[in-house]
């Protein structure tokens, strides 16, 4: 039985499109895969440890080989439990809404917690960095309302695709299929784009 992660990082509930196409999405898996089970993680409610100082205390303790303190010992494995739950998933689907030309907050504030050395990654003096998530996908839905691909520069510059997808590949996951329902509110039709991009979620899942 398989398990997917959806992993949704906009605040805006049921106003949110990002969040609609994935829905539609994880609806058209579940009817495709009726035994697999389906965890959401909604990162504007569900909390997240904080990783400040005595997080960054507890990871170079466990990198240096020195004793945690209780309270290090303890957020490290707050941390280590947000990890275990991202990676007992087989499949993801993010979405994930542009903002600043970057993405949410939350998002990265997750990333930075699951993402840690002998957790989601490896490293080797010689050949770098290598990803331990292996042999998973991932689909990722990217909304924006004024950035479209191909516009200049004075309409916005996408780092939140190119960032995100970077980090997937740095964890190891490259199996991966993009939706865009980018520049919607440029858009001469815009109920048409938001139409497309639900077709295409909903295609996209008869290959999971």
């Amino acid at each position: 039985m398989s398990q997917l992660l959806h992993v949704n990082s906009s605040p805006r509930g049921g106003a949110s499109q990002s969040l609609a196409i994935a829905n539609a999405f994880v609806d058209a898996y579940r009817t495709r895969k009726p035994e697999s089970k389906v965890d959401t993680l909604s990162l504007f409610e569900d909390s997240l440890p904080e990783f400040g100082t005595v997080a960054a205390g507890a990871k170079m303790a466990v990198f240096s080989g020195q004793e945690q303190t209780p309270e290090q010992a303890d957020l490290w494995a707050q941390a280590r439990a947000v990890f275990d739950r991202f990676a007992a998933a087989d499949e993801y689907v993010f979405n994930i809404p542009m903002w600043n030309a970057g993405v949410p907050y939350v998002l990265k504030h997750w990333i930075d917690v699951v993402s840690q050395p002998g957790w989601a990654f490896g490293f080797d003096p010689a050949a770098g960095y290598s990803g331990l998530l292996t042999g998973k996908k991932a689909l990722v839905v990217y909304s924006s309302g004024v950035y479209a691909q191909g516009v200049s520069a004075a309409f916005g510059v996408d780092f939140h695709s190119t960032f995100f997808l970077d980090w997937l590949r740095f964890v190891g996951i490259t199996d991966v299929t993009e939706i865009r329902f980018d520049g919607n509110v440029m858009a001469a039709d815009p109920a048409g784009l938001y139409a497309k991009a639900l077709a295409e979620a909903e295609a996209a899942a008869a290959a999971f």
